[in-house]
């Protein structure tokens, strides 16, 4: 039985032409993960500041406790923080000396005196709590605060508060963000074991498509989609693949794709997975390897295939294949939905790192229309309101094949399959398009 015919006799209710949202996924998730191991292999010592992106090979542990002694968590004086206990109105100590950052203050601090002391500062044996600058006034050697500003304890960080040592600081598998690299740099290391980049290849089906160069000519258009799905897999890190254009010949077909499955690890076409009289990919790839072709319940996106392309080597490996619509919008989508996942998956993610994004929820400024029984996505735009759950308005028009909505909008309204109408008011999921970091 072929890969593909297991996951679909172990999917309750398994249907190609009426799969929802959350079927693809789950049957996505199984198809990709006999190709994980190998890559899991593949492994590489990068400079700290090439690691942006990459995947995680090994565990990090922690060499040291991070930080390594009890600082002070702000400019100030360092005292006893038993003086507090009874203390009412202004308390007097005396300075007796100053801790500077970077090194240790060798001297001795007893009761009823402070030592001026600045962020970062080692905190001498002894001493506990830390009054901020701002709430002193000093009269020659003597300190005066009120008591009731703060309790004991205050404004102290301890030693491995961040990290203890021979603790795990990173975990294999995690796919490294700024923070990462701050971590690691907090710990010494220079250097970082990752995993190599994920290779797809992926190309543009048609007759009716135009590389950009060509003159325009009645009934073409020209291809956008290579572009946004170069710019969806270079965010993701991967080692992109373009293979440029490949009109509706099934010979070109059929090298073209043995060609992606020699030379990548997955690989993308977008058009020519319906059921179109000229739409040869179809036929190729059925021929060629182990594929499913699905109508899927949700909008923008209904037909898309799956499969593995065997490589023609000694290996006996196989490339993982995403056919997506050849709707500009719907490439997209689908990308979001089910691609994103599965690469990050092959690239050696583990299951937090590849989780999606929560959803955020939102107020619909506007009714939308529709029927339960698909998932859609709709183009949103999403701004902030005091006080209130942030507001999402329907941002133009919502065609498949309509580019420029997508550009104005900052995240996809996720209108869940059992979902019916949306009220104006009424609250609704949201997919951002971007985070902070």
């Amino acid at each position: 039985m072929s890969r593909i015919a297991e996951i679909a006799a172990a999917l309750a209710g398994y249907d190609a032409k009426a799969l929802s949202v959350e079927g693809v996924q789950q049957f996505v998730e199984q198809l990709v993960a006999p190709g994980v191991p190998a890559l899991l292999r593949q492994r590489e010592d990068v400079p700290l500041r090439d690691a942006l992106g990459r995947v995680l090979a090994d565990d990090v542990v922690s060499p040291f406790s991070v930080p390594p002694h009890d600082n002070s968590a702000m400019d100030g004086f360092a005292f006893d923080g038993a003086a507090l206990d009874g203390a009412t109105g202004e308390l007097p100590l005396r300075i007796v000396g100053t801790a500077l950052a970077g090194a240790a203050w060798r001297g001795e601090v007893g009761p009823g005196e402070a030592l001026r002391i600045m962020t970062g500062a080692v905190m001498p044996a002894g001493l506990d709590t830390v009054v901020p600058q701002e709430f002193c006034t000093v009269d020659g050697d003597t300190l005066h605060f009120p008591a009731s500003a703060l309790r004991r304890g205050d404004n102290r960080r301890f030693a491995g508060e961040d990290l203890m040592a021979g603790s795990a600081a990173l975990r294999a598998g995690d796919r490294l963000g700024p923070a990462s690299l701050g971590l690691a740099a907090s710990l010494g290391l220079a250097t970082l074991p990752v995993l190599r980049r994920l290779r797809v290849a992926y190309f543009s089906t048609g007759d009716e498509i135009l590389s950009l160069g060509d003159a325009p000519r009645e009934g073409a258009v020209y291809d956008s989609n290579r572009y946004t799905v170069f710019g969806l897999l270079t965010r993701l890190g991967c080692e992109v693949v373009d293979l440029g254009l490949v009109r509706d010949d099934p010979a070109t077909l059929e090298a073209t794709l043995r060609r992606a499955a020699s030379e990548a690890d997955a690989i993308i076409t977008s058009g020519g997975v319906s059921v179109g009289q000229a739409d040869h990919t179809r036929a190729v790839m059925q021929r060629l390897g182990d594929m499913a072709f699905w109508r899927i319940a949700m909008r923008p996106g209904r037909p898309m295939a799956v499969g593995l392309i065997p490589r023609d080597d000694a290996t006996g490996g196989h490339a993982v294949l995403f056919g997506l619509p050849g709707n500009p919008v719907a490439v997209m989508v689908t990308f979001l939905a089910f691609v994103r996942p599965a690469l990050l998956q092959l690239m050696g993610c583990h299951a937090e790192a590849r989780r999606p994004p929560p959803l955020l929820r939102a107020t619909s400024a506007t009714a939308i229309r529709k029927k339960p029984g698909r998932t859609e996505y709709q183009r949103g735009l999403v701004r902030a309101v005091p006080g209130a759950l942030p507001e999402v308005r329907i941002a133009g028009n919502q065609g498949s094949g309509v580019l420029s909505s997508m550009v104005e909008a900052n995240g996809l309204v996720v209108l869940h399959h059992a979902q019916g109408s949306v009220e104006p008011g009424e609250s609704v999921d949201v997919m951002m398009f971007d985070g902070t970091i």
